[in-house]
């Protein structure tokens, strides 16, 4: 069996223990089998592109994140402006830059860039480990467990783990997050 296979299957074990889910219950919601997901995270089966899509959006992971490799350099300490990895987005119009190198630490450290009028109570989520974030520009709306917080340009907000939230930017101008979670979500 590869490397490659074995790093997937320990990483998607490890996500969904981290997310405090059984294997039936992420089996049921992936769609697939317990006994699938069981050999999968045994390395005993391969899982399809389709299946490892399930996984990542039930784990609420990117797919890519399956495939890195545990190894730790010291090669890559610095992330240089107009070189940071771009994560993706978990709506329409919101994107995620990574300012560390990478999220193989206990700690993972993002601006997120909410675009004006981007309403996103459709992707309330919750998530393992504390989340800090702080506005470096711009305002916007955070709704945390049914509160809503206004919040602006320096003020900053603690969001403890598992709690539903939901960021809304309904004003004229982009907002930049900075964020941390510990462990990292991403």
């Amino acid at each position: 069996m590869d490397d490659m296979t074995v790093e997937i299957g320990s990483y998607i074990k490890r996500f969904r223990q981290s997310r405090g889910l059984s294997i039936r219950e992420l089996a049921k919601k992936a769609n697939i089998t317990a006994s699938m997901l069981s050999q999968i995270e045994r390395n005993l089966v391969n899982p399809s592109i389709n299946t490892l899509k399930a996984l990542s959006v039930e784990l609420n992971v990117p797919m890519y994140r399956f495939f890195q490799s545990e190894e730790k350099t010291q090669k890559n300490l610095v992330v240089r402006s107009g070189q940071r990895k771009w994560l993706g987005n978990s709506a329409k119009n919101i994107a995620y830059e990574l300012l560390i190198p990478d999220v193989q630490g206990s700690i993972e450290f993002c601006i997120m860039h909410i675009p004006p009028k981007e309403l996103g109570e459709a992707f309330s989520m919750s998530h393992e480990g504390e989340e800090v974030a702080y506005i470096l520009v711009g305002k916007t709306d955070i709704l945390v467990d049914d509160m809503l917080y206004t919040l602006g340009a320096g003020d900053s907000i603690r969001i403890p783990s598992h709690t539903h939230h939901s960021w809304n930017n309904p004003y004229d101008d982009t907002c930049d997050v900075i964020f941390a979670v510990s462990p990292p979500s991403f």
